[in-house]
C-alpha cells in the first residue's frame, strides 16, 4: 500500500514541476508578459482565495518532497527474509529464497511437471510451501500432485531441520508436448 502511495506521490510531484517548469520557460523566453507576472504576484500577496491557493500548493509541495527526501535517506531494509535457528553453536540462518529452491528441486524429480514456481511463507506451525505447477497431461494429477507434495516436504524436512505444515499445489495448465498444437481458425 506504501509504495502505491508513494507512486501516486510521484505522479502528482512530477505533474507539478513539470507546470512550474513550463511556467518559469514561458516567463523566461517572454512567453508571458511582465504584466501578468505582476498581476500574478499582486493576487498571491492581496487576494485571500489566490494566496490561500498558492499556499496550499506549496504546502502540499512541501510535503512531497519532505517524503521523498525521508525515502532518499532513509537506511534501506537489506536484512532478507530468512528462518532462525539456535543450535548449541550458535545462530543459523536459512534464507527463503533457499527453501523455495529446495522445494523445486524437490518437486523437479516428479515425473510429469513441466513447469514450477514456489513460493514459501512461515507459519506458527512450520512452514507453507505454495507450488504452482504446468503438468504434462498424460499422468493422474490427484497422484502426480501427492507424490509432489510428499517429496517436496520430505526434502526441505530434511535438508532444512524445519517443518512443513504443508505444501499447496496449483495445477496452472495443462501442456502435452506430444500432441499437435491446434489453432482456431476464424472464418
Amino acid at each position: 500500500m506504501v509504495k502505491v502511495l508513494d507512486r501516486l506521490l510521484l505522479f502528482i510531484y512530477t505533474l507539478a514541476i513539470i507546470v512550474i517548469s513550463c511556467a518559469a520557460l514561458a516567463g523566461a523566453f517572454g512567453w508571458i508578459s511582465a504584466e501578468k507576472t505582476a498581476d500574478f504576484l499582486h493576487n498571491v500577496y492581496y487576494e485571500k482565495r489566490v494566496a490561500y491557493m498558492f499556499i496550499v500548493c506549496a504546502i502540499v509541495i512541501l510535503l512531497i518532497s519532505l517524503r521523498f527526501f525521508y525515502i532518499a535517506v532513509r537506511r534501506a531494509r537489506t536484512q532478507v527474509p530468512s528462518i532462525d535457528q539456535r543450535t548449541e553453536f550458535g545462530d543459523i540462518r536459512i534464507s527463503l529464497d533457499t527453501v523455495e529452491n529446495l522445494a523445486l528441486k524437490a518437486a523437479n524429480r516428479t515425473r510429469g511437471i513441466k513447469d514450477l514456481k514456489a513460493r514459501v511463507k512461515v507459519s506458527h506451525s512450520g512452514l507453507d510451501i505454495i507450488l504452482r505447477a504446468v503438468v504434462d497431461g498424460e499422468n493422474i494429477i490427484p497422484q502426480l500432485t501427492e507424490e509432489m507434495q510428499g517429496a517436496v516436504k520430505r526434502h526441505v524436512e530434511e535438508i532444512t531441520g524445519i517443518p512443513v505444515a504443508g505444501v499447496s499445489v496449483f495445477v496452472a495448465n495443462v501442456q502435452s508436448s506430444s500432441a499437435p498444437t491446434f489453432k482456431s481458425r476464424v472464418e
